[in-house]
């Protein structure tokens, strides 16, 4: 099961939470709280008891998205109801609302008069907090993220992952926003990848992290949970602490495509279609990822290929989309030139990605490749320095016309009519440079990792 955690914060400087306890016909009082996540169920039951002196009080309520009122009574009950409020401040913020108070409802009390002990602010009037972030004009760029809230909200609270149990090793990489670690986590004994991402759960948002950043985590959580393939990167969970949230994914000790020279044919097919099928998968869901580049593919030394990084991903909407993210130098030409665009994109993304692989020249400089994309024909590799059918299987990704490329169910083969046709192709059985190595051999790939890690290995250890 997936599933995301909230992991204690430390203190804060300024205000962390402020909990409002209702209090029937008498307004409410604010309690100003600076270690929220840590606070436990018996210290809300004291400040209630300074509210209420003449009530007994053994249990408080609050109201999920629905209305409906969910008891209190442990300090489990009491790490969901907070979970789940972050999860509803994330929304807030991303939507650009104000924020509003922990509403609380004790249960079995006498309203006495107004009160104002240890700090805490009366407040009787109806209206919003003045605790908020200012409102943001920008939107979600689909319906998806704010459909799935709700679901996120769910998942929030039912998980157990936690910073102190993580042990962070080393540093795998930066990009999309934050930073990705090496970690340990102590319970389960697994090594696991965690990318720590800045992120603010109850500041002014604007101050510490960009709207679109916001839309980027949201997006690679959605997908992360509703994900369940082999040919995606597996998803434990994550954690807020202060001001960052930990997303923590399975460790593929391999690393990404990027690092390795030039990939042997037999090997590069078997990662092929790894990638192919994990973009199928994708598609089933409506989902296109828009960042497919030698970065984002990771492999291990079980001969498993995954790929990852979904920050820029989003649901299809009509299969199609309009705006501009992802990374400049595996962009399609629509992209590139504002127009609409669809699945077909992630296709041309893969033929550059593994054209880059097999050149061994990295990408060009930006300048010279939006040019190029945009303006001239596509680039074409020698017959005799590659096979005819890694030449072919290249040009067909990487046409023009985006509804001239296969599709990746047109790759691997599918029972519909192919839009293309070539007197490579043999029929609707799939690409023939794909095809080839369509033998579940997962050996090939996990020799060729553990011995490309050997050798970097050795020499890491020469003089």
């Amino acid at each position: 099961m997936l599933w995301l955690a909230l992991g204690p914060f430390h203190a804060m400087e300024s205000q962390v939470l402020v909990i409002r306890i209702k209090i029937p016909n008498s307004g409410a009082v604010d309690w100003t709280v600076h270690s929220g996540p840590q606070l436990l169920f018996r210290d809300v039951l004291d400040v209630i008891g300074q509210v209420l002196p003449e009530a007994t009080t053994t249990a408080f309520e609050y109201e999920d998205e629905d209305g409906d009122r969910i008891t209190v009574r442990s300090d489990e009950e009491m790490k969901a109801m907070l979970s789940y409020y972050y999860s509803t401040v994330m929304e807030q913020q991303v939507n650009g609302q104000l924020i509003e108070p922990l509403q609380i409802f004790p249960r079995a009390c006498k309203p006495p008069g107004e009160r104002n002990i240890h700090g805490l602010k009366v407040n009787t009037r109806a209206g919003p907090s003045q605790h908020g972030s200012p409102a943001v004009s920008d939107s979600l760029p689909s319906n998806s993220l704010k459909k799935s809230s709700a679901e996120l909200k769910k998942i929030l609270a039912n998980g157990q992952m936690n910073e102190q149990d993580i042990r962070y090793r080393d540093t795998l990489g930066h990009g999309n926003g934050g930073t990705v670690y090496k970690a340990y986590h102590v319970p389960s004994g697994k090594i696991l990848a965690v990318k720590t991402l800045n992120f603010l759960c109850l500041k002014v948002i604007l101050l510490d992290i960009t709207l679109e950043l916001q839309k980027q985590i949201m997006s690679e959580l959605e997908i992360l949970y509703k994900c369940d393939s082999s040919y995606i990167i597996g998803f434990y969970g994550a954690f807020f602490v202060e001001n960052r949230i930990s997303i923590c994914t399975e460790f593929m000790d391999g690393g990404s495509l990027d690092v390795y020279r030039k990939i042997p044919e037999h090997v590069l097919g078997r990662i092929a279609i790894a990638v192919v099928k994990g973009l199928t998968y994708l598609w089933s869901l409506k989902i296109l990822h828009r960042d497919v580049k030698p970065s984002n593919m990771l492999v291990n030394t079980r001969g498993q290929v995954k790929l990852c990084d979904f920050g820029v991903s989003t649901q299809l909407v009509n299969s199609i989309a309009k705006t501009y993210v992802g990374t400049n130098a595996y962009m399609a030409p629509e992209r590139i030139s504002g127009e609409q665009y669809g699945i077909h994109s992630d296709v041309w993304s893969l033929g550059i990605s593994f054209m880059e692989i097999q050149k061994n020249q990295g990408s060009l400089m930006p300048l010279q490749l939006l040019q190029c994309i945009v303006d001239e024909d596509s680039p074409v590799l020698p017959v005799g320095e590659f096979s005819e059918p890694f030449v072919h299987f290249i040009t067909q990704c990487m046409r023009k016309q985006p509804k001239e490329r296969p599709a990746p169910e047109d790759l691997m083969g599918s029972d519909k009519v192919q839009h293309y046709h070539h007197s490579l192709l043999n029929g609707p059985k799939g690409h023939p440079f794909i095809m080839q190595f369509n033998d579940g051999n997962s050996a090939v790939v996990s020799m060729w990792v553990c011995r490309a890690l050997e050798e970097r290995r050795s020499q890491q250890g020469s003089p």
